[in-house]
């Protein structure tokens, strides 16, 4: 996949008393972004993962803003590491996604902007989770081989129209979405890319889920 051109900047987000870093990139063409696409990394991901990083880069050659943040600390990851609880605390990832969402309103590149979020793996129950608390401000989420199962009780207060994203290889992970969308209100549609596994780690898989995430989110911020 091709790597975008945008600019990038490194940016900081204040939560809980916790310094978050950050990459805000604009559209590679110059242009006024439809929308910024704030992504939320998955199991021991960070801001650096090739996987979202190349998504992103699709996203701004669409026209998009992206911010990659860590949603964890180095200190935190460091605890996450040795316990593997903090990928799973979805109430924490879901706070520190919208304290990210707070400084995207304030920020003088991308206040007027729509946001949409980008969740990969627990990172797409946390989306959800995000979207069900401000339904006002996110206007589109999309999950890759995501848990939005993980969101429990919040799933049916989500607003904003939802693309769940599924190797057609992950079994388990398949079965959890589809138990998902039968508890969501919203807008919602489950592609299944053809044997893709987890990680869409097979020739041209990625590439699939970044032009269905570019899709969505394009119609679906442009209306907003």
């Amino acid at each position: 996949m091709r790597p975008g051109r945008g600019v990038e900047r490194g940016v900081e987000v204040m939560a809980d008393g916790m310094m978050l870093e950050g990459t805000l990139a604009m559209p590679a063409s110059g242009e006024r972004p439809t929308g910024v696409v704030l992504f939320a990394h998955g199991s021991g991901s960070s801001r650096h993962s090739p996987r979202n990083r190349a998504v992103a880069a699709a996203l701004r050659d669409g026209g998009l803003a992206t911010l990659l943040i860590d949603l964890l600390t180095a200190a935190e990851e460091a605890e996450d590491e040795r316990t593997r609880e903090l990928r799973f605390d979805i109430g924490l990832l879901a706070d520190r996604l919208l304290r990210a969402v707070e400084w995207l309103a304030v920020d003088d590149a991308t206040r007027a902007l729509p946001v949409g979020l980008f969740g990969a793996s627990t990172g797409g129950g946390a989306a959800l989770v995000a979207a069900a608390r401000m339904p006002e401000r996110i206007g589109a989420v999309v999950s890759r081989g995501g848990r939005p199962d993980l969101a429990g009780a919040a799933l049916p207060a989500v607003r904003a129209p939802t693309l769940l994203i599924v190797g057609g290889s992950d079994d388990v992970v398949i079965q959890l979405n589809e138990r998902a969308m039968r508890q969501m209100t919203a807008k919602v549609r489950l592609e299944i890319v053809p044997g893709a596994t987890h990680l869409f780690a097979e020739p041209g898989a990625l590439e699939r889920v970044a032009t269905l995430a570019r899709d969505w989110f394009l119609r679906h911020l442009a209306a907003r």
